[in-house]
């Protein structure tokens, strides 16, 4: 910390406390032994939200409840329980937050929950996969579904 007076570079803190609006008051004092003043800064936390980078490149605040939304969209009708649509969300989220700092892309969190949602219910994943790879024709839907047919996993 630059010492407001003098400019010298090197400060000493004598008192730290928290004060309203979840900033630190901190009490310095000058290390130039010809200043030597005291004085009083505040540091606040800069919450910079992680963003969402869309396809047409525009940027939104990440929001969980739009995954939620999509999620619900897709498992509408289906043996899916609440839990396990939390459960998808709560670990897309938690992966974002613990991978990104700033940005993510949106096509990022989509394969994420295309992954999760394909082991959760088969019906659910064509339906999400339908929106989210934008299906243009029934060739689109057999293309996704053929490596689901060939593994022979069991139908949900």
């Amino acid at each position: 910390m630059m010492c407001p007076f003098c400019r010298h570079g090197e400060t000493k803190v004598i008192d730290s406390r928290t004060s309203q609006q979840f900033a630190i008051r901190r009490r310095r004092e000058c290390l130039n032994s010809e200043c030597g003043r005291r004085f009083t800064t505040y540091e606040k936390i800069e919450d910079s939200p992680l963003r969402v980078v869309k396809k047409d490149g525009t940027r939104i605040p990440f929001d969980r409840d739009k995954i939620r939304a999509g999620l619900e969209k897709a498992c509408y009708k289906r043996p899916v329980s609440e839990n396990q649509i939390e459960a998808i969300i709560c670990e897309v989220e938690a992966d974002v937050y613990e991978n990104f700092d700033r940005e993510v892309a949106s096509r990022y969190i989509g394969e994420k929950v295309f992954g999760m949602l394909r082991e959760v219910d088969q019906v659910a994943f064509v339906r999400f996969a339908s929106v989210y790879r934008e299906f243009k024709d029934v060739n689109d839907f057999v293309e996704e579904l053929e490596p689901m047919l060939k593994s022979g996993r069991p139908r949900t």
